[in-house]
């Protein structure tokens, strides 16, 4: 029974934090390039606090429920899929940190330029480009890991 807790954990997890993930980012970029400036800032503020109160806690969550699980079940973590999945999550989640500090950018040059009635400036597209750069390969690597969770392939081991 427990281990059919913590994976009912694990699976809900995933799906939160890779659901707050694209919402999130759907929502940023559509108010961005909507250019409308106040919507921007709600939303960017908004996308802040999911972060914080979604995707950071549940980015902790699966670590600790998927080593729970393999310890459980005896699975050796240099299983090709499972190594495979701590290596791409490790990658996701390097990409995810300095989203983080770039939506703390973009919300308070966002918020700034809302209050001064100004268009986004420079620097807000400039942190948005990187922002999507880093936000697309997480979203490819997340992606991925779903298809290893589910198929649970042998990698050619």
């Amino acid at each position: 029974m427990d281990y059919l807790i913590v994976k009912w954990l694990h699976v809900i997890s995933s799906t939160v934090l890779f659901g707050t993930g694209v919402g999130s980012a759907f929502y940023l970029l559509a108010t961005t390039l909507s250019r409308d400036v106040r919507a921007t800032a709600v939303v960017a503020r908004m996308v802040v606090r999911a972060d914080w109160m979604f995707t950071a806690t549940t980015a902790v969550l699966q670590p600790l429920t998927g080593f729970w699980m393999a310890h459980r079940i005896g699975l050796p973590l240099a299983t090709p899929w499972l190594w495979t999945s701590i290596v791409l999550y490790v990658l996701a989640i390097l990409c995810w940190l300095p989203v983080v500090v770039l939506q703390i950018r973009l919300r308070d040059l966002a918020a700034a330029a809302a209050r001064e009635g100004t268009a986004l400036p420079p620097r807000y597209w400039t942190f948005f480009k990187w922002w999507i750069g880093l936000g697309v390969p997480a979203f490819l690597l997340f992606l991925a890991l779903f298809w290893l969770m589910i198929a649970k392939p042998s990698l050619g081991g």
